[in-house]
């Protein structure tokens, strides 16, 4: 018998053939969920037991004093012409020692940036960069087909927020460690551990930002990422010899967040959007065990099954087509209403010139989007920390494109119904521009969001409504109803 949830990427992985930006995300997520299936999985332990073993003190901070003006971008190569806010991007050395740090990038709001909270965005992977979500998804610009140029995205999630992307953890994009067992070492618990060290540390640098209410996003394997991270801060603000965060919540995507809900959610998406034949639909339902993650080898046949039914589509956008001519090409500027298939592969060539890592302030090298990690610990469910993070008086909104069918928006309506809590605002439609953008339900101290016609990178898919919803939990109100 083994975990049905370790099953689930390994069968969809047969068919589903997602974009070159997508790809390796996709690969990684796989690679996590299939280990579980060996003889030396990652840690399952509950994350925030292993967490409760420890005792805190003040983590390392390094000197800051003048890198905030080092770090700030005078133009980025191929920027369009206009640009009126401030960027920065660098490294921060989380551990002296053994030479660790991580590469982020910094947008300012162009109007308002002193007033508007402060946003983190991780990917996910785990172990994929988050400059893929500034330059596909909800940065200010995304890269032309010529590799080169940059266009402005008008609904960059900077109109409303000032926004850093971390490369987390350590060896991917830019980031890096002198030593390299560390990326022999790494694993959720490590991940959350960087990722707060490099923010204490990027408040000394930034420090009008140090009261600023502070909001964690992300998106499909930072499920993990995002409420670890801020479990981890809540813990930390109690040593008061310690930086205060002033985190005020979370906003996940697509979220990989119960491994079991995951598993049951993924396969009946499949059947529901007439991808696999009431027949196999049927036989999963008969011999694969979701409640207790176990399986069987007629279990395992009627996955394969389902994979090969389901044939070679873009499994993060089951309608989206797929990049039929993976090359470079001088055209005209992109538009962010219609993303090019392709753009993975244009953020790669834009990433390894090198004018743009002079620009960026990072080491001259390979950028890759994705590293692939021995990953130490994962446990199969961060839900205890969800609650405890609502228990924490914390804003939580998980939101879902509703054209994923890697994370979709039945595994992640199975994980929260599992929580129980009671709903306080009805189902219902939300508008942009007189359409129906996606619907809602609020829950006690939980939102969930659908955003209609997206896919699992929600702003990549449907920017205007993403932006609308994004502002919408940071204001701390329902998208608009009308």
């Amino acid at each position: 018998m083994i975990r049905v949830a370790n099953l689930a990427l390994q069968a969809l992985s047969f068919c589903l053939l997602v974009s070159f930006s997508h790809a390796h995300q996709f690969d990684n997520l796989h690679r996590l969920i299939k280990s579980r299936r060996s003889q030396s999985p990652p840690v399952s332990d509950s994350w925030a037991e292993l967490h409760a073993k420890e005792e805190y003190s003040p983590v390392y901070i390094g000197p800051q004093d003048g890198l905030m003006q080092t770090d700030k971008i005078d133009m980025l190569p191929g920027q369009p012409d206009g640009v009126d806010f401030d960027q920065y991007a660098g490294y921060v050395t989380v551990d002296p020692q053994a030479g660790r740090a991580l590469f982020y990038y910094f947008v300012e709001s162009p109007q308002n940036s002193s007033d508007n909270p402060l946003v983190l965005w991780l990917n996910g992977g785990p172990g994929c960069s988050s400059l893929g979500g500034a330059m596909v998804e909800q940065g200010p610009f995304r890269v032309n087909s010529d590799g080169k140029t940059l266009f402005r995205n008008n609904y960059a999630w900077n109109t409303v927020a000032n926004v850093i992307f971390l490369e987390s953890p350590t060896g991917v994009g830019f980031s890096y460690s002198n030593s390299s067992s560390d990326y022999d070492h790494t694993g959720d618990k490590s991940t959350a551990n960087d990722a707060y060290i490099f923010l204490v540390n990027w408040l000394e640098r930034f420090p009008q930002y140090k009261s600023r209410d502070f909001y964690i996003t992300g998106e499909s394997y930072a499920g993990h990422y995002v409420p670890q991270l801020a479990y981890n801060i809540l813990l930390n603000n109690k040593n008061r010899n310690q930086t205060i965060i002033n985190v005020k919540g979370i906003a996940i995507g697509n979220a990989l967040i119960d491994d079991a809900a995951y598993s049951k959610g993924a396969y009946d998406y499949l059947w529901t959007h007439a991808l696999n034949s009431d027949e196999t639909h049927e036989g999963i339902n008969t011999f694969c065990d979701f409640v207790n993650e176990t399986s069987s080898a007629e279990c395992d046949t009627f996955m394969i099954k389902s994979s090969d039914e389901v044939g070679n589509i873009d499994g993060y956008n089951i309608y989206a087509p797929l990049c039929k001519n993976p090359v470079l090409k001088n055209g005209s500027t992109g538009s962010v209403n219609d993303i090019d298939p392709c753009s993975g592969i244009y953020l790669v060539s834009y990433l390894n010139t090198a004018e743009v890592q002079k620009a960026l302030h990072a080491n001259l090298m390979t950028w890759n989007g994705c590293r692939g990690y021995n990953w130490t610990d994962s446990p199969t469910t961060v839900l205890p920390i969800i609650t405890n993070l609502i228990a924490n008086g914390k804003r939580v909104w998980l939101y879902s494109g509703d054209t994923d069918s890697v994370v979709p928006v039945t595994s992640s309506r199975y994980s929260i119904n599992s929580l129980k809590l009671p709903i306080q605002t009805v189902w219902r439609p939300w508008y942009t521009n007189n359409e129906v953008g996606g619907y809602v339900v609020g829950y006690e101290g939980l939102t969930f969001v659908t955003v209609r016609g997206a896919g699992h990178l929600v702003p990549s898919y449907q920017p205007q409504r993403a932006l609308v919803m994004i502002s919408s939990f940071l204001q701390g109100t329902l998208p608009p109803s009308s």
